[in-house]
């Protein structure tokens, strides 16, 4: 089981982020456990959006990849507003991330389980609170 970033997930889109790593992350999607904090769906889907209003992406290639995220076989888990004012805040403040990323570090934290991102800022801030990072 691991935490699914965001970033990992769009790397799967465009061809000029893509690596060995980011694709054996798709596949390892598929075979182990993959979660996501709710804002992921929102987050990728946003940034497909953005790709095609920006001429990257074309309205058939946002479909495509929006049914590929879709049917990811990922967990969804929620986080109580309680949780984001008492443990996201003051984790996002310490690391200097926003209340976001730290959504996703404070997942890997509090399941004990290992972080997917590309995102540097979190990657530090994760290694620096005994998360393992992925891709190595």
């Amino acid at each position: 089981m691991f935490v699914l970033d965001a970033s990992v997930a769009i790397a799967w889109v465009f061809e000029d982020e893509k690596t060995p790593q980011t694709d054996a992350l798709f596949r390892d999607t598929w075979v182990t456990s993959a979660i996501v904090p709710e804002i992921w769906p929102l987050e990728v889907t946003n940034v497909l959006l953005t790709a095609e209003r920006r001429k990257r992406l074309s309205a058939e290639k946002r479909e495509e990849y929006a049914r590929v995220f879709a049917s990811l076989p990922v967990g969804i888990v929620e986080t109580p507003a309680e949780e984001v004012f008492d443990n996201i805040l003051p984790l996002a403040h310490q690391e200097r991330l926003t209340t976001y990323d730290a959504t996703y570090l404070h997942l890997a934290m509090r399941l004990k389980t290992s972080l997917a991102t590309l995102d540097e800022a979190l990657r530090n801030a994760a290694q620096r609170n005994g998360v393992e990072v992925l891709p190595n």
